[in-house]
Parts: C-alpha cells; sequence; structure tokens
C-alpha cells in the first residue's frame, strides 16, 4: 500500500496527463505563488478567459487544483492534498525559474498583486479611522500579540483556522508555525484586504468567505481555532463558540480574543460592538457547554491612567482524548 508521501500508478498518470500541455503547466506554476481568479490568470497568462476556464476545469478534475467561491468571484488554488502536493513538488521540481516565460508571467501577477492590493487597501482607508479611535483605548497590538503567543506556545499549531480574519493579522502571526492556516470572512472587501496583507508578507494561506454561525468547512479539520475580536459584534456569541468547537480536532484547542466587561457604551454606536465585553465566568461557560476547558486566561491591561479597555485571552482545550474517541 502506498505511503502519506507515495502516489499510485494511476494517480501519477492522471498528474502527468493534466499537466503535459504549456498552458495548464504554466497555470499551476504560478498558483504555487497563491490563489487566483480566471481574470487574475487571463491577464498572467495573456490568453483568452473561456481557455483559461478550459484548462482550469481540466486541473481541477485530475484533482491537482481547487476551487471556492467569495461572493461573485471563484478563486482556484492548488489542492491541500498531500500526495497531489507531493506529485506536484516532483513534477515542478525540475522547472528553471529562469524560464523566460515564467518570469514573464511572475512579472505580471506582482502587477496583478499590485494592482489588487491597491484597491483592496483604498477600502481599508475608509474603515481604519474607526479602528484607530478603538485601538487607542486598549494596549498596543504588539503587547497584545505576545499575550497572544504566550498561551499558544513555541510547539507546531498544526492546521489553524481563523474565524473573522479581518485584515489577516492572526494569520501573518501564526501561520509560519502550522502546516497549513485558513482565514474565514463573511466581508468580501476585508478577504480582499487581508490578502493583500498576506501576500506583502509572503505568508501562505487558504481564504474562504463565510458565516461563523454556520462555517463551511470540515469538522475536527483544526488544530486551532482562532476568534479574535469577533464576539462582541455577534447577537449571539455563545452559538459561535459552539460552531467554533466543532471544528475543533480531538484535544485540538481553541482561543478566543475579546474584550473583558466594559461600560463604553459609544461604542455600540460608533462601531456597531453588540456586546460591552465578556466576564471571565461567561466565556468559561460557554467553553464548558461546548466540551472545553479553559486552563489558560490572560488579561491585557489598558494604558495606565486610563479609563480603557482590557483584552482578554482566553484559551481552552478539547476535553476529548485520542484515546477516549479510539
Amino acid at each position: 500500500m502506498p505511503g502519506a508521501s507515495e502516489l499510485s500508478l494511476d494517480a501519477t498518470l492522471d498528474a502527468l496527463k493534466a499537466l503535459a500541455e504549456q498552458t495548464r503547466l504554466r497555470i499551476v506554476a504560478v498558483l504555487r505563488h497563491g490563489e487566483l481568479t480566471v481574470t487574475d490568470l487571463t491577464e498572467v497568462l495573456g490568453q483568452s478567459q473561456p481557455r483559461v476556464s478550459r484548462h482550469l476545469k481540466l486541473l481541477v478534475d485530475a484533482g491537482l487544483v481547487s476551487k471556492h467561491r467569495e461572493g461573485t468571484w471563484v478563486f482556484f488554488c492548488l489542492v491541500d492534498n498531500r500526495d497531489q502536493a507531493t506529485a506536484l513538488d516532483v513534477i515542478l521540481g525540475p522547472l528553471d525559474d529562469r524560464d523566460p516565460m515564467l518570469v514573464a508571467d511572475l512579472d505580471r501577477l506582482a502587477l496583478v498583486r499590485a494592482r489588487r492590493s491597491e484597491a483592496a487597501h483604498e477600502y481599508f482607508e475608509q474603515v481604519a479611522p474607526l479602528w484607530d479611535e478603538e485601538r487607542s483605548l486598549h494596549a498596543a497590538e504588539d503587547t497584545v500579540e505576545r499575550a497572544i503567543l504566550e498561551a499558544v506556545g513555541t510547539q507546531p499549531l498544526g492546521c489553524v483556522l481563523d474565524l473573522g480574519t479581518g485584515t489577516g493579522r492572526m494569520l501573518q502571526l501564526l501561520a509560519r508555525r502550522a502546516d497549513r492556516a485558513v482565514g474565514l470572512d463573511s466581508s468580501h472587501s476585508m478577504l480582499s484586504v487581508a490578502r493583500a496583507n498576506l501576500e506583502a508578507g509572503n505568508v501562505q494561506c487558504e481564504l474562504r468567505q463565510g458565516d461563523v454561525y454556520s462555517p463551511p468547512l470540515d469538522r475536527g479539520a483544526f488544530d486551532l481555532v482562532v476568534i479574535h475580536q469577533v464576539l462582541h459584534y455577534l447577537d449571539d456569541p455563545a452559538r459561535a463558540i459552539r460552531e467554533a468547537a466543532r471544528l475543533v480536532a480531538v484535544d485540538g484547542r481553541l482561543l478566543v480574543v475579546d474584550f473583558a466587561q466594559h461600560s463604553h457604551e459609544f461604542l455600540r454606536e460608533a462601531q456597531a460592538h453588540r456586546r460591552l465585553g465578556f466576564s471571565h465566568g461567561q466565556v468559561q461557560d460557554w467553553f464548558d457547554q461546548a466540551g472545553f476547558d479553559c486552563p489558560t486566561i490572560l488579561d491585557v491591561d489598558p494604558p495606565a491612567d486610563t479609563d480603557g479597555l482590557t483584552v482578554t485571552v482566553w484559551l481552552a482545550q478539547d476535553r476529548r482524548t485520542m484515546k477516549e474517541v479510539a
């Protein structure tokens, strides 16, 4: 029986057949650098949309490329299946990155990304002033992030999911220690911002559009699920935690970062906050109902001599163990 990184004869032949054509090989070579739309690929390859779409369909049918919808857009990326990824590594490994055609493709890709980044940041500039006002009320971001890193520890993170990823900052912070990193957000505009930020930082992640109440992701697929500064926007944060808990693998962890209880009522109107923070016990109760213990709680105090916001980091552990499930 083939091992974890071996391919059957049929799978190898399918991969070789799918890539035995110049355009398809160029598509896969470009997708090594991140997910793209059909429109992006038509610009990069200098070919018509019907032609590019036809080749993408063949690559999807061969199991080398996957696609996902984000509003009216469809993004394509290389599959994360280990066997297929191994086949791609073997086939693409000998490609010369200095090949004139590949160099030209990557030059055009850089232009596409730059244009996309500019559009994303134009949107972000519209909402940034509101976020700046909120950030002035709590400790600096790097202080909060140090507390997050302290909570999760130094071990490899496995598969990581960031629910309500926003600008993608948590993915930037954690993805390099993960085997796989996925960000989910309901806003196409915010996903564009996250995509631009991740590309600028050369951080390889998957981004998906979806609702935290019904995330379109596989149950038990993630070793660490993050909900960072999301719960206070929700009518039913307990439900969001229950849904997140379903995505956590056996023995996995669920990280929540949000505000402690406060009395800044103006945030309801100015920032659309639905909840004025949460107590330790309140979040612990929600974890308990979802089957998690919460041994780690860290409070990050606001700047001294201010009536600011305390940020709390809760890290919960799935009560199940591999032995119990087996």
